[in-house]
């Protein structure tokens, strides 16, 4: 059980850093961002991109971090690979959402994230082939840290956890300490008062969207670390950001980082009571019992 618990913990990193991602787009633009998720395999295959580029011109580069499987070419890779996600986000919002936005209501931005999530997916697919692919071919053991009970972890899961941790912390600070902080709220709670008062509604939606971005690029990059890339996680993984999302509340930056602690514990403790293939089924309980006891979630308030 308490591996279980450790793994849960782990996994909930990943998904933290995808939820506050999404969380601050849907406080601001109200509207349910399913292609959201396919920003996590943007991510994940700009760094596979880069990655094997400084490999190729900078063999040096090919070096290990210390104990991890990261070398300090996907080191770079992942920050160019949070750019690229990030600029992909404000692209869609310019070619789809910010046409739906001024001519339609926010169902038909939600049925507009759904056909770019597959038109996304699908493209990477021809892209990339639907094969597999890692980061890479060398075999990092896990480290022992009980042996009664016996408790293992590898050390990208030790180092995804403590990232995600410093960035939600910085994130933190910069919302509730700095003037784009009390910007960003401003709009999030009433978009035409803010405008008012000379806040650029413009330039502060092409900010979130770029965070959200460059966050889904992190979880992108780690989630492939531990597992296997491929085209399909965004659809693995969007119901578990959005449970998350709505566990912590919409718009909360520590809702987001809790609710993904939850659900990645919630689905991994059902392991104990449930076969694998159950498993992903877990999530969709999660988002039912949320909305059905508290439907603005444990630190979401009511929105007018």
């Amino acid at each position: 059980m308490i591996q279980h618990m450790l793994d849960g913990i782990l996994v909930g990193a990943i998904l933290s850093l995808g939820a506050t991602g999404l969380t601050m787009v849907m406080h601001m633009l109200r509207f349910a961002n399913f292609s959201h998720a396919e920003l996590l395999s943007i991510g994940a295959y700009s760094a596979l991109v880069f990655d094997a580029i400084f490999k190729s011109a900078l063999p040096v580069f090919a070096t290990q971090i210390g104990p991890l499987s990261m070398t300090l070419a996907l080191g770079l890779a992942m920050i160019l690979a949070m750019g690229i996600t990030g600029a992909s986000a404000v692209l869609f919002d310019r070619l789809v959402f910010r046409r739906v936005r001024e001519k339609g209501d926010e169902l038909s931005m939600v049925f507009a994230s759904f056909g770019l999530a597959l038109i996304i997916r699908n493209a990477i697919g021809l892209i990339f082939g639907l094969h597999t692919k890692l980061y890479s071919q060398d075999i990092v053991f896990a480290t022992v840290l009980s042996r009664d009970p016996l408790l293992l972890v590898k050390p990208d899961q030790l180092a995804t956890l403590g990232i995600a941790l410093v960035i939600i912390l910085a994130l933190h600070l910069t919302l509730s300490r700095t003037n784009f902080g009390f910007a960003l709220r401003a709009v999030a709670e009433n978009p035409n008062l803010a405008q008012v008062n000379g806040i650029n509604l413009q330039k502060m939606i092409v900010t979130v969207w770029v965070l959200g971005g460059g966050l889904a690029a992190l979880a992108g990059v780690f989630y492939g670390l531990s597992n296997q890339i491929t085209p399909t996680i965004g659809r693995d993984l969007v119901l578990p950001i959005f449970a998350a999302t709505i566990v912590g509340g919409i718009g909360s930056i520590y809702g987001a980082l809790l609710g993904g602690f939850i659900v990645g514990l919630a689905a991994n403790l059902a392991l104990l009571i449930l076969p694998s293939g159950y498993s992903p089924s877990v999530p969709f309980l999660i988002i039912l019992a949320v909305l059905l006891i508290r439907p603005n979630g444990l630190f979401g308030e009511a929105r007018t």
